[in-house]
């Protein structure tokens, strides 16, 4: 049973261009002076930074099998009789029945970043979509059309079409300046309530929670529910500091834990996304590991900070740099490497061909390397995983313990199911979200590779699933699009 989960909502991001929104130190502190008992009257501030906010809504055309008629076995998309004798012979008995295809339409947030109309949001908003619609301060609507997605982030980059009108444009503000305890603003769309306000304050910083490669999550108090998703998150000087992405509730309502991508790490993404339309990624060559407790024991170190090399790719930056399995790195480009976590998000953000210092301890000594970072390059199993989605109408992942632990699973390997496509194969069949993938066609799975072997059928070939669903076991026949 899931005890604990993530509802993930929309974000959306600024790009600082002209006629953009900003308030003056003196004019913040104005504005930040108490009206009742020490709270700070906000009211002035919001209405300069409510009409950079949008609505964003979106429309998926989704195809499902119609419901069967004729059949001996009843009507289900599922079948036996069809399953056994293949659709041909059940065309020839029962006619070709095309598939039905309804419309899914979701809502999120976004911000306007520049006058030409370019909207940032979070990917999970817009991905997939056949058609995006923003209504603006001003209870205008517009067509909105992709420019680029980064599925690794959850941010995407939109702009409105045609647009022949100035917009008022948001202030991009420096995250890394942001203090714990510092008032912020989060204005978003919630439940589809337009230009919702809320308050609150920095809970914390650098929060890592298990959501993907390159997070640094600011964590806020400030009420973010579904909807939310993308909207803007504001400091007193009406700077946008953060984008508000998620929250954590057991319940699905807002409990005061909300997560916010910082700007500093969206404006490098947003500037690649407006230039090239997808992020290119700074790579090292290394797979690293969490110093525990007992491993700086047996490495005789003083401490758990750093990241441990398990493994160097043959050919890649750090092996011409002289770096091996066993050295745990310390420093990266002068920043400290306090945990394994750290090093993915620095390495990712390092321009490719720059040349960077690479401290490592080895055999207690620290050495210092001089490596050139190289291009991430998409690997092949990211771009399998995609195509067995599209087909199946599942999305997987690893499971590590940061996962088991937000779905409360004492399980912490294996593959895990994190969706599954409306009208998709998968949901026809009947998986769940949060099912852990034991067997696929009878063989063992224990990692994304195995997964994504045992899934190679011939088109229209049925697929068996063993899935483990909560204390139970069962097995699941998919029918894979043709």
């Amino acid at each position: 049973m899931i005890k604990r989960h993530f509802i993930q909502v929309v974000l959306i991001l600024c790009f600082v261009a002209g006629g953009s929104v900003s308030v003056s130190p003196a004019l913040a502190q104005d504005e930040g002076e108490t009206l009742v008992k020490g709270l700070p009257n906000f009211s002035a501030l919001v209405k300069k930074l409510t009409p950079v906010t949008v609505n964003i809504s979106t429309t998926k055309i989704i195809k499902s099998r119609q419901q069967q008629f004729g059949s001996p076995f009843g009507r289900g998309p599922n079948d036996p009789f069809r399953d056994f004798f293949g659709d041909d012979f059940y065309r020839r008995f029962f006619g070709d029945i095309p598939d039905r295809e309804y419309k899914q339409q979701s809502l999120g947030s976004g911000f306007i970043i520049d006058d030409e109309g370019f909207i940032l949001t979070n990917n999970h908003v817009v991905e997939g979509a056949d058609e995006i619609k923003v209504k603006v301060h001003a209870e205008k609507e517009f067509d909105a059309e992709i420019i680029g997605r980064d599925p690794k982030t959850d941010l995407a980059l939109i702009k409105i079409k045609n647009l022949s009108e100035k917009l008022p444009v948001s202030n991009l503000g420096d995250s890394d300046k942001l203090e714990v305890g510092e008032w912020v603003i989060a204005i978003g769309n919630p439940f589809g309530l337009q230009e919702t306000v809320t308050t609150g304050i920095v809970s914390a910083k650098w929060r890592k929670i298990g959501q993907g490669p390159y997070e640094d999550f600011i964590q806020t108090d400030a009420s973010i529910n579904p909807g939310n998703s993308g909207g803007p998150l504001f400091n007193m000087k009406g700077e946008v500091v953060g984008v508000n992405t998620m929250i954590y509730s057991p319940s699905g309502g807002n409990v005061g834990i909300g997560f916010a991508i910082p700007i500093n790490l969206a404006k490098n993404v947003v500037s690649q996304l407006k230039d090239k339309g997808r992020v290119v990624r700074g790579w090292l060559g290394v797979i690293v590991q969490t110093v525990t407790p007992e491993l700086a024991q047996s490495f005789d170190l003083k401490s758990n900070d750093g990241a441990l090399i398990a493994d160097v790719e043959p050919g890649g930056p750090a092996e011409e740099a002289g770096i091996i399995s066993g050295d745990i790195i310390i420093t990266y480009d002068g920043k400290k490497v306090k945990e394994m976590s750290d090093l993915p998000l620095m390495v990712a953000q390092t321009q490719v061909g720059k040349k960077v210092k690479v401290a490592v301890l080895r055999n207690g000594k620290k050495i210092v390397k001089t490596v050139t970072i190289g291009e991430l390059k998409e690997k092949q199993t990211a771009k399998a995983v995609e195509k067995e989605k599209e087909k199946l109408g599942i999305i997987v992942r690893e499971l590590t313990p940061e996962i088991a632990q937000m779905y409360g699973l004492a399980d912490d390997k294996g593959i895990i199911i994190t969706g599954i496509e409306p009208g998709s194969p998968a949901e026809e069949a009947g998986l769940r979200k949060g099912d852990i993938i034991k067997e696929v066609n009878r063989k063992r799975i224990t990692s994304m590779d195995s997964y994504l072997d045992a899934v190679q059928t011939e088109k229209g070939v049925n697929i068996l699933f063993l899935v483990k669903r909560g204390r139970s076991s069962l097995w699941v026949v998919v029918k894979p699009k043709k």
